[in-house]
């Protein structure tokens, strides 16, 4: 972190800051605005794009800017972002456009929508910095495809769990261990949680009740971890991951797990629920060196053959600058995909479903994610709950089935289901 600390501290001192642009402004993108604006040397967050420009103006003025001008031209926003002003509207492709922009910030949790900004983004030569596990999960691959023809940064970021996972990946192997569980810590699991048993809570805190629906229900966590598994190579054990129930320390965990299993699989990610220090992320390694065992144990990280470590918290919006700053400084990705997808996000039903019904969103009362690996869900053409909004059912469905195409008609024109074809096409080869 010092090399971050001292490359932004160079550019606010040299007057030469990262130009951000922000997608989205809702409970997270206030507090990243809040984060770049009042805490982030060598960065500058110039304009912020959302449907509803009252929002998008709140981000500014909870940060304590007011000095905000409303743009509807990429001329606007440039003659704005060139004479220091912050600048809001309604049309993100501005922000994908804007020459003296150098880093899309996307944030919105959406699917086709954010697909269509990220790659008019990646076509102008913007890193692409993600708080998007929906997005990421059900196109990145392909998304990563044209950012390396693009020469630019396509990641997610720190602070969030595949993040806070990935960190903690590269830091295990660069010790000379091999990771073998990626894992997520939840403090509440439960696939039929809707926006109704949710919306106490999203009231409390300030939040949508369907987004926290989302991840009560696992499907954050189900694209979370689908991410680091794409990011790694890693795959899932059995449809949905183990996710047991562990009320002790992660720690204990180095024997909950059959070793010799993992190492036949080579690397999985799961999750459990209920275990501490909560909300942190896992990793259980495995080193063949029998000097470096006996010094493990003497570490107290005890006799193996599964060693233990962890994070005990993700600070979401905290950490996002460096992200920014790896992306631009370093050209480092914090989580990006490795290639071919292992893992997908499969929508399932909350309920059973009717023929006619057209299906909500992510966090809503008829489908939930969960993981499983990329080859079953191509084999038995299981649909991507990332595709699943708005699709209408054909034939009745049953609660927990997972739908496939075949039981569901996608609708007309998404440029989502155009990339996703693509990415079909390019990884089946």
């Amino acid at each position: 972190m010092i090399l971050i600390d001292n490359a932004l501290r160079k550019r606010e001192e040299e007057g030469r800051p990262i130009r951000v642009a922000m997608v989205g402004a809702g409970f997270m993108a206030r507090a990243t605005a809040n984060q770049l604006i009042n805490v982030s040397p060598g960065m500058r967050l110039v304009a912020i794009s959302n449907r509803n420009l009252d929002q998008a103006r709140r981000c500014y003025e909870e940060a304590g800017v007011t000095d905000i001008c409303e743009v509807s031209t990429v001329a606007e926003l440039e003659d704005a972002i060139s004479n220091g002003r912050v600048a809001i509207t309604t049309d993100a492709m501005l922000l994908a456009r804007a020459g003296n922009v150098e880093v899309v910030h996307e944030v919105t949790g959406a699917v086709d929508f954010a697909a269509a900004v990220v790659m008019e983004a990646i076509a102008h030569g913007k890193h692409i910095v993600l708080m998007d596990a929906e997005l990421h999960g059900t196109v990145g691959p392909i998304l990563k495809v044209y950012a390396d023809k693009a020469g630019v940064i396509f990641t997610d970021c720190d602070g969030d769990q595949p993040g806070v996972e990935l960190n903690l990946f590269r830091y295990v192997k660069a010790m000379g261990l091999r990771p073998l569980v990626l894992g997520n810590n939840k403090g509440l699991q439960d696939p039929y949680r809707t926006p109704a048993t949710q919306q106490a809570f999203a009231e409390r805190w300030g939040q949508k009740a369907d987004m926290v629906a989302s991840f009560a229900d696992g499907t954050k966590m189900s694209f979370e971890q689908a991410v680091v598994a794409n990011a790694t190579g890693f795959h899932v054990p059995q449809r949905g991951m183990f996710g047991w129930d562990h009320s002790g320390h992660v720690d204990e965990l180095t024997t909950r797990y059959d070793y010799e299993q993992l190492e036949k699989w080579g690397g999985i990610v799961d999750y459990v629920v209920g275990a501490t220090p909560a909300p942190g992320v896992y990793c259980l390694a495995a080193v063949d060196d029998p000097k470096q065992r006996h010094r493990l144990e003497l570490y107290k990280l005890g006799p193996g053959p599964l060693y233990s470590f962890y994070h005990p918290y993700h600070l979401c919006h905290l950490e996002v600058p460096f992200s920014i700053s790896r992306a631009v400084d370093f050209g480092d990705h914090v989580v990006t995909p490795a290639g071919a997808p292992t893992v997908e996000v499969v929508a399932t039903a909350k309920r059973d479903l009717l023929a006619g019904e057209t299906i909500d969103g992510m966090g809503g009362y008829m489908v939930y994610g969960q993981c499983e690996n990329a080859s079953v869900q191509r084999s038995n053409r299981l649909l991507p709950v990332g595709l699943a909004e708005n699709c209408r059912v054909t034939r009745a469905v049953v609660k927990d089935q997972v739908l496939s195409y075949d039981d569901v008609v996608l609708p007309a024109g998404r440029y989502v289901d155009r990339l996703r074809a693509e990415q079909d096409a390019l990884f089946s080869a």
